[in-house]
């Protein structure tokens, strides 16, 4: 699909005119070009995504305009470049305009600048047509980097930090100070506003302490949401950037997985999408198979891929979060390649996204 595939080759990011400043006028050419454009998604399924290969399926005189449209476009302008990707993604902008869309930002997207300037503009690219983006980040590596600099142990117990008073302080620090007010800033560069808040502002999530706590100290689970603050935030066009750090009843501060924080959130506020940034490209039937990508699946289908054993490691908590979000009421949860510019884009924005989309 045109869209999907000038998305990828833009990397690292989209530029369009300033706001202030007049569009160029498109020159005329003698042939218009033959842009084929996706039929209008019905809001009752999930149209446009995890098809069958093209080639497999278009007769041979589609696959004669596609050729010729491949031709037109060796000598199109980058004006009407631009104009092409934005006619093909007309559709899913219409199918997600006015919906909430959770992100869960960490993993390489975070660690590389031009991924992180590539996520922050496809979240302002889509909340100026239409969608309502909430981001939710941590920030394990730049967490171990003070704690390092501070000469403060790093340890973990079954794949979770071991979280003692002097660590917790760090962790709000740099989750809630450092890291978040670092992409509210560049969310408002880019011109839309940003609002920076953590678990614990408005009672937003209210923290309990992990069933194992005993072991890993002050590592928390969500108790409750309360996203009434957020809806204020949304509703004004703004988006709320929100650390996974929350207290509980009694004012404790608690580090919480953010993946966790981000499904909870996602069921609260009534999401249409929960997307989980990651360092994989999704979900695998062979781990040792990179090529073996699971392209959708849905509740039954990825419990009956982890009896199997052909889910394990990290992968598991992220599908379980994902699970529960969907069975309360979140319509669909993805899992996505984040190491992949505009991989945002190219999940909500094409019909062949950028991972695994999980249905209920």
């Amino acid at each position: 699909m045109l869209a999907a595939k000038t998305l990828v080759k833009a990397s690292p990011s989209l530029s369009f005119p300033p706001s202030n400043s007049k569009f160029p006028r498109i020159p005329k050419h003698s042939k218009s070009p033959n842009i084929a454009f996706p039929t209008s998604p019905n809001s009752n399924h999930h149209p446009l995504r995890r098809t069958k290969p093209v080639a497999a399926t278009l007769s041979n005189s589609v696959q004669q305009q596609q050729q010729q449209h491949a031709a037109d476009s060796a000598t199109t302008t980058p004006g009407q470049l631009r104009v092409d990707i934005l006619s093909e993604s007309l559709p899913f902008i219409q199918k997600f305009r006015g919906k909430t869309i959770v992100v869960k930002y960490g993993g390489a997207a975070m660690k590389s600048e031009s991924l992180q300037a590539s996520v922050v503009n496809d979240l302002v690219l889509l909340s100026c047509v239409g969608l309502r983006p909430v981001l939710v980040h941590g920030g394990g590596p730049e967490i171990n980097l003070w704690l390092k600099r501070l000469n403060i142990e790093v340890s973990f117990h079954d794949g979770l930090r071991v979280t003692d008073a002097k660590t917790m302080e760090i962790v709000s620090m740099v989750l809630a100070g450092k890291v978040n007010k670092n992409l509210v800033s560049r969310i408002n560069q880019s011109g839309v506003k940003a609002i920076g808040l953590c678990g614990t502002d408005g009672r937003v999530v209210t923290a309990r302490p992990a069933a194992n706590a005993a072991k890993l100290g002050f590592v928390g689970e969500v108790a409750r949401v309360d996203p009434t603050i957020l809806w204020s935030i949304v509703n004004d066009g703004h988006i709320p950037v929100i650390a996974s750090v929350a207290a509980d009843e009694f004012g404790q501060q608690y580090n919480i997985n953010a993946d966790t924080v981000a499904g909870e959130l996602a069921a609260a506020l009534g999401a249409e999408k929960l997307i989980l940034l990651t360092d994989v490209a999704g979900i695998l039937r062979d781990r040792d198979d990179p090529s073996s990508l699971v392209k959708e699946v849905n509740i039954k289908g990825v419990k009956k891929m982890m009896e199997e054993g052909k889910i394990g490691g990290g992968m598991i908590p992220k599908v379980n979060c994902c699970v529960r979000s969907l069975s309360q009421g979140v319509r669909t949860a993805s899992i996505i390649d984040g190491r992949v510019p505009h991989s945002l884009l190219l999940e909500i924005m094409t019909d062949e996204g950028a991972g695994t989309m999980i249905t209920g």
